[in-house]
């Protein structure tokens, strides 16, 4: 098959685009009382047809995007995400894959194995008590034997233990994931956002301050956002509207403003943010950028 080059998007302000979220669905086998867009069983997988998703990754690849996670939701219920890992290979991006790791089929464990592929997930105890009265659902035992298998298989893998109290057994769920053989593993705290914002309204102070900079989500019904933790901030919408077009345009570079201002920074770097390499918003092997502010 011949390949047709495609010339580079036009959009109302340059656009340097590193890493995009494709946050898929929002159907979870999960109920983790923490999760930043409310995903669970109840959960649908929006109005995004799988062609709508390939015409995102060509969009992508023109802006310069270099890497891609596919998140949710529970991502890998999606029916169309093994297609779009394909399809993002052949466009020579890398592809990270956010998963609770509760149920991995065959098909699924071959495509992490590939070279440009990393996995990555959340983990919150050693007990796995705990651990379920995080997720909501009996998980800690299937999470724990596919992050072995993972490890076994030598697929990348990045674990993040996500804290959600002070008595939480945090630490010793670090431990344990060294321990299994996973060296990339990171600590984060519970983002205020969706259910873990326990009822309060999103606030831009409770970002990172870097979302937007290089970097944007498009949701399940195609919503285009600064990143996965800021879907509130909703600039554009690539069902009808080009992503450049997007990325470039008013909506994004107010909401933009907004988070630089609420920051303490009026340009690309946000005074109050540190960089630290216990983040999770940054996908692949190694990442680093900034934790949010809590």
């Amino acid at each position: 098959m011949t390949t047709i080059a495609q010339p580079p998007i036009a959009a109302t302000t340059p656009v340097a685009l590193r890493m995009l979220w494709l946050d898929m669905t929002r159907l979870c086998q999960l109920a983790c009382t923490h999760c930043y867009n409310d995903s669970g069983p109840q959960g649908d997988h929006g109005s995004m047809t799988g062609d709508d998703w390939t015409s995102v990754l060509g969009q992508a690849v023109r802006l310069g995007v270099q890497q891609i996670q596919l998140t949710g939701g529970e991502v890998t219920m999606y029916p169309g995400a093994l297609a779009l890992v394909d399809r993002a290979q052949t466009l020579g991006l890398k592809v990270e894959v956010y998963s609770n790791l509760v149920h991995v089929t065959n098909e699924w464990w071959e495509a992490l194995q590939r070279d440009g592929i990393t996995l990555a997930t959340s983990y919150y105890s050693d007990h796995a008590t705990e651990h379920n009265a995080m997720t909501g659902r009996p998980s800690h035992a299937r999470t724990r034997s596919n992050i072995v298998q993972a490890v076994n298989l030598g697929i990348p893998l990045r674990a993040g233990v996500i804290v959600g109290s002070d008595e939480q057994r945090a630490g010793e769920a670090r431990r344990e994931l060294e321990d299994l053989g996973v060296s990339n593993v990171r600590m984060d705290d519970v983002r205020p956002f969706g259910r873990g914002a326990q009822g309060q309204a999103p606030d831009v102070a409770k970002l990172c301050g870097r979302c937007g900079t290089d970097r944007a989500a498009i949701g399940p019904n195609g919503e285009v956002s600064p990143c996965v933790f800021s879907a509130w901030l909703n600039v554009g919408n690539v069902k009808d509207t080009p992503l450049a077009d997007i990325l470039g345009g008013a909506a994004m570079g107010a909401a933009n403003a907004s988070i630089r201002k609420c920051h303490g920074g009026s340009s690309g770097t946000a005074a109050a943010c540190t960089p630290d390499t216990d983040d999770e918003c940054s996908p692949g092997t190694p990442g680093s950028e900034c934790t949010p502010k809590n």
